[in-house]
């Protein structure tokens, strides 16, 4: 009987182990790759977090730029005048230093200076006055009335609300009746004393103010309370507060005391463009 051979093994095909070499390079390639991408992604995040960062920090100055903070513009607008105040005290100390330090020159010019510079405080607004005082308070229409009045197409939100040019009526005709000095949010006015309109807020020496806003007066009481009356622009308010709920009232006391002014004194003023050569005037 003829011996039975076993079945040859299934050769390989010609080239397997060439092919199986490359396939692993490609393998190892790509492990190396993918390693070398997780390798780079944790840095550059870290990267972009910290350029957020301090990007946020340059544009919020310090500031908190979230805008929750803030409830509504009133809460703003105390949170600046907290901050104002801070620094009027600040100011007002260093000034008060300044003062004390001149006070020991001994030279006879500066004190001669320093004596024209006491008697000019008061009719500059700087000292403290008493006397009999009007007082005069504007305020917006109540919220439900600006509600129904311009949701029914009566008056527009601007009607119903407080702007510059009333407290400067009233202020005017304050003057105009022989005020002697006055306050406006219990700040003194001066000279430089600029009342501003910013959105529904007021501005006076930089310190924004929410309604109401009281204005008081020394003086002769009767010869100002006839200016306010004669005065035609307020005549046009008293107007609107009985059509619309304005606010306005009047108080006349019989003393007051009204503090004297003590922010910043610098003054701002135009110079003259040069002209077309490119030379320059002098100041105003």
């Amino acid at each position: 009987m003829t011996p039975q051979h076993a079945s040859p093994r299934p050769s390989r095909p010609h080239g397997s182990r060439q092919r199986l070499g490359a396939a692993r390079a490609r393998l190892f390639e790509a492990h190396s790759t993918r390693g070398l991408g997780r390798r780079l992604l944790a840095p550059g995040v870290f990267l972009l977090a910290g350029a957020l960062l301090a990007t946020s920090a340059v544009n919020s100055d310090g500031s908190d730029l979230r805008a929750g903070r803030y409830g509504d513009l009133a809460s703003l607008v105390l949170e600046q005048r907290r901050e104002t105040n801070a620094l009027q005290e600040r100011a007002a100390a260093l000034a008060a230093e300044v003062t004390a330090l001149s006070e020991q020159v001994d030279d006879s010019g500066v004190e001669q200076v320093q004596q024209r510079l006491v008697d000019l405080r008061h009719p500059a607004g700087m000292e403290p006055v008493r006397g009999p005082a009007v007082t005069v308070t504007l305020d917006d229409a109540p919220e439900e009335v600006i509600e129904e009045r311009v949701g029914s197409g009566e008056f527009t939100a601007d009607d119903l609300v407080v702007h510059q040019q009333d407290i400067q009526a009233v202020v005017n005709a304050l003057w105009a009746g022989g005020a002697e000095a006055m306050t406006i949010q219990g700040q003194r006015v001066i000279s430089t004393t600029g009342i501003k309109c910013v959105g529904n807020t007021v501005v006076l020496h930089d310190i924004p103010y929410s309604p109401p806003y009281v204005i008081t007066a020394i003086g002769a009481p009767d010869q100002m309370l006839n200016s306010v009356q004669a005065n035609r622009y307020i005549d046009i308010y008293l107007q609107y507060v009985a059509e619309a709920e304005l606010g306005w009232d009047v108080d006349v006391d019989s003393s007051v005391r009204l503090p004297g002014y003590d922010g910043p004194l610098d003054l701002n003023y135009a110079r003259p463009a040069g002209d077309l050569t490119g030379a320059s005037g002098g100041d105003v």
